[in-house]
């Protein structure tokens, strides 16, 4: 059970507690996606739950067969059949979706962006005085929010001939010019509905990684993915099918190892139950460091499997992986 479950009416919460765009450049998006007279369909459900324990023992070579890696960013187009449900993960700080509204535009931003519900979500939130973390007494919440409308499409790419020499990602964003912005946003009309995982990676590291760092992530992936799985089985039934959607995941403004936040993920799958991990690899040459952790867990992880948990974090300790530097976004 989540520690809250809160459903909410898409149209009352919109109009109750709209999001509030403080950024010029979001407003031009949220005056696309939903214009004067626009009609926020469908129930949305937000929920936020506690850290659970993994499993005792680890399969990887279960977890390896889930992958499924595509290039580029976030399409949101499903990798299950008809019946399945499928998940995105939101790239979370532990307040949840706290910068929405301002000029920032990373992978949390823009989701938030493109489903501006999300918007409204944290804002009721607020107003009743609830817990939007999702890290609370320093252990991991993650929450998921299902049925959500995704209104638009935004391109983040570099293009001068669009208006977007530096792209729109990150804080290039919010210098961007309105006219870019706008011919950079498609609305999607009807929307789509997805549903989120919004879940924290550690903000920040220098040196190797410890032991307690990589069980903490191992954690969080696996509550967040867990979560997803029984909330699913709730909405659909106890044979549903899940799919989560990632990338990497604590990889751009905390400096995670690209690596080793992979190949956690993976195993966090592979024990959360789920039927695919679809990994979206990013820019061009970005599937280098997921091969690198699935040849990992392949070759120095895999080698007895099943394997316990506890066993397998101290290889992953041992293989020595170190933190990178935040890409300042």
């Amino acid at each position: 059970m989540p520690l809250e479950r809160l459903d909410y009416d898409t149209a009352q919460l919109m109009a109750e507690h709209p999001p509030i765009w403080r950024d010029r450049n979001k407003q031009v998006v949220f005056g696309i996606n939903s214009p004067p007279g626009s009609i926020h369909g469908g129930q949305l459900t937000y929920s936020r739950w506690a850290a659970m324990p993994v499993p005792d023992v680890v399969d990887p070579v279960a977890a390896r067969r889930l992958v499924e890696a595509r290039d580029g960013f976030y399409d949101y187009a499903p990798s299950l059949g008809p019946g399945a449900v499928e998940w995105h993960v939101n790239f979370a700080d532990p307040h949840l979706f706290v910068a929405y509204s301002g000029g920032l535009f990373a992978q949390d931003e823009m989701q938030v962006a493109e489903h501006p519900a999300l918007g409204a979500v944290k804002e009721a939130l607020a107003s009743a005085g609830h817990r939007a973390v999702t890290i609370d007494a320093g252990e991991p919440t993650p929450a998921l929010v299902t049925g959500v409308e995704r209104r638009c499409r935004i391109v983040t790419d570099r293009d001068a001939s669009a208006g977007r020499p530096d792209g729109l990602y990150g804080n290039a964003f919010s210098r961007a010019s309105t006219e870019a912005v706008t011919r950079a946003t498609t609305r999607i009309d009807p929307p789509t509905v997805t549903n989120i995982v919004a879940m924290s990676a550690p903000p920040g590291g220098y040196g190797r990684y410890r032991a307690e760092t990589i069980e903490a992530v191992l954690v969080t992936a696996f509550t967040g993915f867990r979560a997803a799985v029984l909330e699913s089985r709730r909405m659909v039934g106890p044979d549903v099918r899940v799919a989560v959607h990632t990338g990497y995941w604590g990889c751009g403004a905390f400096g995670g190892n690209r690596v080793l936040m992979a190949l956690l993920q993976v195993l966090a799958g592979g024990m959360a139950g789920l039927d695919s991990l679809v990994f979206h690899v990013g820019a061009p040459g970005g599937r280098a460091p997921l091969e690198e952790a699935l040849r990992r867990l392949r070759d120095e992880l895999a080698v007895a499997s099943p394997v316990r948990a506890r066993d397998l974090i101290e290889q992953i300790t041992a293989l020595g992986f170190a933190w990178g530097v935040s890409d300042g976004n």
